[in-house]
């Protein structure tokens, strides 16, 4: 089934959306196909998500990567890189999660402008988030935005740390793990 020409509804968009064989983000009654990832994030990614995995066993969290959707707001759905939720309603759904206490994407040259941008925008409606994490795999440019007291989020850059630290579930994760197995500039691993 094609792509219809005007402006989807979300529902509309969801039950097009669940026949594809491909993911897609909406937006607005925009739709975005989603593509394939680099080595390199596919990397990030799963440092990340399994050292959230080990560090959340035994707590009422969980920790979902890449082919989970998340409803930020009435328009939009996202599948973001790696999330938490610690949400009752969200650990029972699914398909769509609504109120994840931290969200993580892992930048491209191409989505980063939209992670950045209109993806946070959105990502900044859901009132249990308390972290948004960028990670870069080519710079190990690593940024984290934390909700404060008056609920603003702030930018902790914590690029060249010794450690990920991430307030929102109590992790420290050493820097040469989350980037374990990915290239430097000479070409040799790291890690």
């Amino acid at each position: 089934m094609g792509l219809p020409a005007e402006k989807l509804a979300i529902d509309d968009f969801m039950a097009w959306e669940n026949t594809q064989e491909t993911k897609n983000e909406f937006y607005r009654g925009e739709v975005f196909a989603m593509v394939g990832a680099r080595r390199t994030h596919g990397l990030v990614v799963l440092n990340l998500g399994s050292a959230l995995k080990q560090h959340l066993r035994d707590s009422p969290c969980r920790v979902f990567v890449e082919g989970m959707k998340v409803q930020p707001a009435d328009d939009a759905i996202f599948y973001p890189d790696v999330f938490v939720t610690c949400d009752k309603l969200d650990l029972r759904t699914d398909m769509v999660f609504r109120q994840p206490t931290l969200v993580a994407e892992v930048l491209s040259r191409t989505t980063q402008g939209y992670d950045r941008g209109l993806k946070f925008t959105a990502y900044r409606q859901i009132a249990a988030l308390c972290e948004y994490v960028l990670v870069d795999p080519d710079s190990r440019q690593v940024e984290v935005f934390r909700r404060n007291a008056a609920g603003n989020f702030e930018l902790i850059d914590q690029t060249g740390t010794p450690a990920l630290v991430l307030d929102s579930v109590g992790l420290r994760l050493p820097m040469a793990e989350l980037f374990d197995g990915v290239d430097n500039e000479d070409g040799a691993a790291v890690g």
